[in-house]
């Protein structure tokens, strides 16, 4: 699924960031699901250091594969509700990689998240990698299908601690890392390169319809 033309599909109009922060809109039920966010960026055609990327970030309401770093060993659980609050959060985020692909390394961060949506049970993201900066990215990441994704989160309140899987019911996202998918705490992530992000293809928009 294109995420991000998705969101421009669904939403002319969706939140744009400005001097008041961002909105969230919320979509009939009835239709699909989904609550979306975007900071708009200037379109800048052949950008040398923006490479777009699309993924799923994590699932909600399902439990993890495994236990994610920093959980002490505990499945997790990400409600929607917690999701949905913490969906601006996202915006303007880092995402990082760690040498080897297998973790995480917010001190090596290589790009930004400009736009999320809650798409049923998936939690997808978009933005750009800094292409020029770090072109081992490129080279690495043009493997279709190998790449994963997992959340950072700050002040994350756990329902019960004594329990053998942890439920988040509320958190904040504070970026995230690009990973091989099989060392995610969701196998079902994924991360691959190419689309234009929300906000760039916004902008693409209006500026052909001035055209016309």
């Amino acid at each position: 699924m294109e995420y991000a033309a998705e969101l421009h599909r669904r939403c002319a109009g969706v939140a744009r960031a400005g001097a008041t922060g961002s909105n969230v809109r919320s979509w009939n039920p009835n239709e699909l699901a989904m609550h979306a966010m975007a900071v708009e960026f200037p379109l800048v055609h052949g950008h040398p250091n923006r490479l777009p990327f699309e993924g799923v970030l994590t699932l909600v309401d399902v439990a993890s594969d495994k236990a994610p770093s920093g959980a002490r060993g505990h499945r997790v659980v990400l409600t929607r509700a917690a999701a949905e609050s913490a969906l601006p959060s996202l915006l303007g985020m880092a995402v990082d990689y760690k040498a080897g692909w297998d973790g995480h390394d917010a001190r090596q961060k290589c790009g930004i998240i400009t736009s999320a949506e809650l798409n049923g049970g998936q939690l997808t993201v978009a933005g750009f990698v800094f292409g020029r900066d770090f072109p081992e990215i490129e080279q690495r990441l043009g493997i279709e299908g190998s790449m994963g994704m997992s959340y950072e989160l700050a002040e994350a309140h756990v329902a019960d601690m004594r329990a053998p899987v942890w439920t988040l019911t509320r958190a904040t996202f504070t970026g995230a890392a690009i990973l091989l998918r099989e060392k995610a705490a969701y196998r079902g992530t994924s991360f691959r390169l190419g689309h234009v992000a929300v906000g760039e293809r916004n902008a693409a928009s209006r500026l052909a319809g001035s055209r016309r």
